[in-house]
């Protein structure tokens, strides 16, 4: 299969997400929906505590860490969050760096770039902004960013080689990345990896966590480190795992 093949999959996919005027935090929707063989491997509760008007708004239940968590965000930063999805991370990562602060949002769904500008407005999060394109390719200058955050995203990434060189890309000299995501452990098989609505529901496109760690290493970044990790609990017939990591590096 084609980039291309794996990329409209997933705009299919989340583009549904987007328009459904509700939370999509129930059983059918988001990566691990419960259609594929991971089954429902998201935590509705990942956010519990955080900022409520926010949580209502913005959690698609999409994620599968807190990235925001362990970011060390400081007053005044600029901050990127690569698939943002409805916007919840860029929404938590604008009250910790302030009015002097920025976050931005990239996505490449168009009804999701058009879901989070409405949460935007309805919070009146003015110190934020969100830009539709590719993280392979993405719409901002080099050097210009303090923080990058991502919520189990990159997985859907097709060139994930591409996506770490932008990451390092845009970084300011010690900069930051923050990343959950998803991650296999053993051999995933071939019929898994070519199937479309695996690649849709987190699964597919999961590297090897060493793998993982490696390309981000390979970018260019040091101190790469798992800061928090849960592993998922699959059907026993399957022959390979998945884990929930959150990572972080520095550029």
């Amino acid at each position: 299969m084609s980039a291309t093949d794996i990329k409209t999959a997933v705009k299919e996919k989340y583009g549904e997400i987007a328009r459904n005027s509700g939370s999509c935090c129930g059983p059918t929707c988001g990566c691990g929906t419960g259609e594929g063989i991971a089954g429902s491997i998201m935590i509705n509760e990942l956010y519990k505590g955080e900022d409520a008007d926010v949580l209502s708004r913005a959690d698609l239940g999409l994620g599968c860490g807190t990235p925001t968590a362990f970011a060390d965000l400081e007053e005044g930063m600029t901050v990127l969050d690569l698939g943002s999805g409805a916007g919840i991370d860029v929404f938590l990562a604008a009250r910790k760096v302030g009015p002097k602060g920025r976050a931005i949002g990239v996505d490449m769904t168009e009804a999701m770039i058009r879901r989070a500008d409405e949460n935007k407005a309805k919070l009146n999060a003015t110190n934020t902004e969100f830009r539709p394109g590719e993280i392979e390719n993405l719409p901002v200058a080099a050097g210009t960013v303090d923080r990058i955050l991502s919520n189990c995203v990159i997985n859907l990434v097709p060139d994930k080689r591409r996506a770490f060189a932008e990451m390092y890309r845009v970084l300011k000299p010690g900069g930051k990345f923050t990343v959950s995501d998803i991650v296999s452990v053993g051999e995933m098989p071939g019929e898994v990896r070519q199937d479309l609505s695996e690649w849709a529901g987190c699964v597919a496109g999961a590297l090897d966590r060493e793998a993982y760690l490696n390309i981000a290493r390979e970018a260019g970044f040091r101190e790469v480190n798992v800061v928090s990790e849960r592993a998922y609990t699959l059907h026993p017939s399957l022959s390979f795992g998945l884990q929930s990591i959150t990572v972080s590096g520095t550029k």
